[in-house]
């Protein structure tokens, strides 16, 4: 099937040039497809465009009329495509990117105001939340995932690695002593996080592979990490979780980061995910760019 934008094209430098061969010329194509482009465009319509001859074209009535609605419509197609275009080579337009609560108030959001100096025409929208979200359904340009990565269409980049810490507040350990197995814990009061199922309320993994698996009990299971973090440092009990959540309190003295007979379980690692694309559009890899400088390269949990 012809393409009908194509066909409006041929027509309307037909009709400026008085002959198809200096139409398809100009469009770089035959003068058999560009006569081919015309006839598909009367068959479609049911009228006659040109008054053809051997020498020269003439417009009909209908072709006069066409040819009005075609260089009123074809240059807002160029512009809306030249618009469209743009996006892909300067970085504009909204960003909507979703990330998980707590990685994305500690450590994405105070990288915005820098990101918005470097590309002021881009405006970014914030999601914030713990539940996977699908990012094709929900229309989001970018995620941050943090965990293992499952199979999917998503492309991904990854910016850090993403060990579990356990931990405790010294008040907490002085009550109630010092685990040094995992088997001690049963004996402990663990915090569950209950999005994880490496460090839930019931069950936490250890080991290089996470094969080491112990159960737990404890009086506070959140589906935040912040939450958790809070309650330990209270002295409410032990915590399982993410380096980059419990750094800061760990670097305050206000949580001791505890030694068992197993160590601690990895969670595959922070990525960004975004949609397949032979090439995303530039804001989204700026954005990308921008986070794995950011993120990746000096890790702002780690430092001092």
């Amino acid at each position: 099937m012809l393409d009908r934008i194509t066909g409006m094209r041929v027509f309307a430098r037909a009709a400026s040039a008085g002959s198809l061969s200096a139409a398809a010329r100009h469009l770089g194509m035959s003068p058999a497809m560009a006569t081919k482009h015309v006839d598909a465009l009367e068959s479609r319509l049911g009228v006659k465009l040109f008054h053809r001859s051997t020498r020269r074209l003439t417009l009909t009535e209908a072709g006069g009329q066409y040819l009005e609605a075609c260089q009123r419509i074809l240059p807002e197609i160029d512009e809306i495509e030249a618009s469209v275009a743009s996006q892909r080579v300067e970085a504009s337009g909204l960003l909507r990117m979703n990330v998980p609560l707590s990685f994305g108030t500690r450590y994405i959001a105070p990288l915005i105001p820098d990101f918005s100096r470097r590309h002021p025409a881009v405006k970014v929208e914030l999601g914030l939340t713990d539940s996977r979200i699908d990012l094709l359904d929900g229309g989001w340009d970018l995620a941050v995932r943090i965990g293992w990565l499952e199979d999917s269409p998503l492309q991904a980049r990854r910016l850090a690695d993403c060990p579990l810490l356990i931990c405790a507040a010294p008040r907490y350990l002085d009550e109630r002593g010092v685990p040094r197995s995992v088997a001690d814990l049963a004996q402990h009061n663990c915090l569950g996080y209950s999005l994880s199922s490496l460090a839930s309320g019931t069950l936490w993994a250890f080991g290089r592979n996470g094969d080491v698996r112990v159960a737990v009990s404890g009086d506070l299971i959140a589906n935040n990490g912040e939450a958790l973090l809070a309650a330990a440092i209270g002295g409410q009990g032990i915590v399982y979780q993410p380096q980059f959540i419990v750094a800061p309190a760990l670097r305050s003295g206000e949580l001791v980061a505890l030694e068992l007979d197993h160590p601690c379980v990895g969670l595959g690692g922070i990525h960004v995910v975004y949609p397949p694309d032979r090439r995303p559009p530039a804001k989204v890899r700026v954005m990308i760019d921008y986070l794995v400088e950011a993120i990746g390269e000096r890790q702002p949990w780690t430092r001092e």
